[in-house]
């Protein structure tokens, strides 16, 4: 249930702010800036409450290389606004990203210096670029690995606050994020998360804004912000879909097709970059069997288990197996909870969009999504790393032991 607080929620995200620094127990505290308009509120409002108490604060910027111009100015302007209270990580490594459109190369590295002739742009002068200079870094980390051992690492064992400029009504995630009753949050405050390995608190202070309040917020200050919104609303974009991120994701990739209109110099180079952009871009807005976005369908001669197995046998082998690893593990998490004998061919559409119950229709969407991370069927990004190959590696023998449908499937091939 939303609480009214009786105060705006400018004036909430101050008090909330000031309450992180009066708190003596909290030794260090950087901002997760990425550029974008919440972000770059946040580090606004941050940094001015920094500079009146003439404290220094760390801002880390994971630069994934495949950027707006416009963004890229943003970050650079804020960081020469702030230059004076800030340590500034402007992190440009190679980190492995998720590229949604394409099954022959699922997912790409940024900054990887094989690469360079065709990266998007170059490195700022005060970006880090060595990967030695981070004692946990090592060659081609997950951005999620990233972000978390950098909280470690800055703590150095102190207690230490990560302001992350997240809003609960951007998506169903960022709400549970705030709202979880598992968390454990910093004396009660339900818009902080302590990390239950360390003594990182992460801090959401604009958790409740709205798209609006954030451009009410830049109409009343004059403060800067991002031109590439004005692009976009110019080109009709509505304000809920004006978002930033890599372009290539799965969500992301909705957007691809907006370096083409908004900045077309940016586009030759966004496409030139990773497999499959251009027509990623072309095809992705479309509906039913091409992106496996809402209603799809199959050959008549197939039932969905049948399809599946089929398109298993069409795709690299590389990415089947992967595939495989995780349609083996859903369908043995069903087998104890009510379906010993089988998942269904399919279920009613609504059923199945809610999740509530399992179908080889589900499994045959994510396929056709490429939806790497099986989002579809309620997984979440798993790390990298020599522990996640050993879990795969054993994972393969299990399913060989047990007799794998698919398994089978393939090796007729």
């Amino acid at each position: 249930m939303k609480t009214p607080l009786g105060i705006n929620v400018f004036n909430a995200a101050r008090e909330r702010i000031k309450y992180i620094f009066d708190d003596s127990s909290i030794k260090k505290i950087y901002v997760s800036f990425s550029g974008g308009k919440d972000s770059t509120v946040m580090l606004h409002m941050v940094a001015e409450e920094a500079r009146l108490r003439n404290r220094r604060i760390g801002v880390l910027i994971v630069d994934l290389e495949a950027q707006y111009s416009l963004t890229v100015d943003n970050l650079s302007s804020l960081v020469a606004q702030y230059r004076d209270i800030i340590d500034l990580y402007w992190v440009c490594l190679p980190i492995i990203l998720r590229n949604a459109v394409s099954v022959f190369n699922p997912r790409w590295v940024c900054w990887e210096k094989e690469n360079k002739p065709i990266w998007v742009r170059n490195p700022p002068p005060e970006a880090i670029t060595d990967s030695n200079f981070f004692p946990f870094f090592h060659d081609k980390m997950e951005f999620e690995e990233f972000i978390h051992e950098f909280g470690t690492w800055y703590s150095g064992g102190e207690r230490t606050a990560c302001f992350v400029g997240i809003r609960s009504d951007e998506s169903i995630n960022r709400f549970r994020t705030i709202a979880s009753k598992k968390k454990i949050p910093l004396n009660g405050k339900q818009w902080t998360t302590i990390d239950r390995k360390n003594s990182l608190i992460n801090v959401y202070p604009i958790y409740d804004w709205r798209t609006r309040d954030i451009w009410i917020y830049h109409a009343k200050t004059g403060k800067t912000y991002n031109r590439i919104y004005d692009l976009m609303q110019m080109a009709g974009l509505p304000m809920s879909k004006q978002r930033l991120c890599q372009p290539y994701g799965d969500d992301q990739r909705q957007g691809l097709h907006l370096f083409h209109i908004l900045e077309p110099e940016t586009w030759t180079k966004i496409v030139a970059r990773v497999s499959g952009a251009n027509s990623g871009a072309e095809f992705v807005q479309l509906r039913g069997s091409v992106s496996g976005i809402y209603k799809i369908s199959k050959p008549d001669n197939h039932t969905w288990e049948s399809f599946c197995e089929l398109l298993l046998n069409t795709i690299p082998e590389t990415l089947a197996e992967h595939y495989r690893n995780k349609i083996y593990l859903f369908l043995k998490w069903y087998k104890t909870r009510g379906y010993p004998d089988g998942i269904p061919d399919f279920l009613d559409e609504q059923i199945e969009a809610r999740r509530t119950a399992p179908s080889w229709r589900r499994i045959a969407k994510m396929i056709l999504r490429n939806d790497y991370w099986g989002k579809g069927l309620s997984f979440t990004q798993t790390q990298s790393g020599d522990a996640y190959q050993a879990y795969i590696n054993r994972l393969k023998k299990e399913r060989e032991q047990n007799g794998d449908r698919l398994e089978k499937a393939s090796s007729r091939k």
